[in-house]
């Protein structure tokens, strides 16, 4: 990884996950530079991360040899435009957000190796759920060396273009889902008489035990959720599928590429 260079459009969140991600794991690079408008956000990534180069301009962290879009999509096409040629004919670029398609970034650059990537916050300990789509014109040396420094996040696999924002809606956003949830059983466990740590050891080993036994079981879902008579929420089940119908599928008609045709 020594003779690779990042460059970060953007330094927010999700770039704070890769840093971490690649530190966890010790990797060094040739460089990393990263660009972001918001000078305090940049401030905390470089005290987090002091190897890292805060580039001026965002065409400074475009020349780098892999190239990551770390922006919401509202603003990737404007950026781009920016960039478009500060981007080398053979750098590799990766879009981290939904909804912008391939398609639409090749339309701005001259590289043809762009890649999509649906990342994960899991990435932050190496655990992530990443699925990436690939461009056609990927040289199959560059893809190899590309997937060996994403699957540096966790868990990297490819998928069709169109798959790409319902992963986002199931991985990406999944832990949102629940970790709220998570947070207030166990700040209950104080009034119910367990100390903080017994409370967190109770959520964490039976979350994963249920989980284990949701997927690994053999049973149906039906059978698992019987095993089970006592259900305190029960009766607001109803409530809470609606608001999964009504509000993932909501977002999920928004992150969803427009149709040109």
């Amino acid at each position: 990884m020594k003779t690779t260079s990042l460059g970060f459009i953007g330094g927010g969140r999700i770039t704070k996950i890769f840093l971490q991600a690649f530190a966890n794991k010790k990797v060094e690079f040739k460089s990393v530079i990263v660009f972001d408008t918001n000078i305090d956000v940049m401030g905390a990534l470089k005290k987090r991360f002091p190897h890292i180069v805060v580039a001026e301009t965002p065409e400074q962290a475009a020349k780098q040899s892999t190239v990551f879009i770390a922006l919401h999509p509202p603003m990737i096409m404007e950026s781009l435009g920016k960039i478009a040629e500060s981007v080398s004919a053979d750098a590799m670029v990766i879009s981290l957000a939904p909804k912008i398609t391939i398609e639409k970034i090749a339309s701005e650059l001259k590289t043809p190796n762009i890649v999509r990537m649906i990342p994960n916050a899991t990435s932050y300990i190496n655990e992530g759920y990443n699925p990436v789509t690939i461009s056609e014109g990927f040289a199959e040396n560059d893809k190899l060396h590309l997937m060996e420094i994403l699957k540096l996040l966790g868990n990297t696999f490819e998928v069709a273009e169109h798959k790409l924002e319902a992963y986002a809606m199931l991985s990406a956003m999944l832990p949102t889902y629940f970790w709220f949830q998570w947070k207030e059983l166990i700040g209950m466990g104080d009034q119910m008489g367990l100390t903080e740590e017994e409370s967190n050891v109770a959520v964490q080993q039976t979350l994963q035990a249920a989980v284990n036994l949701y997927f690994e079981s053999g049973l149906l879902p039906d059978q698992v959720i019987d095993l089970i008579p006592v259900k305190p929420i029960g009766e607001h089940e109803g409530q809470i599928i609606e608001i999964y119908q009504t509000r993932l599928m909501g977002l999920l008609e928004k992150i969803k590429p427009t149709q040109t045709h």
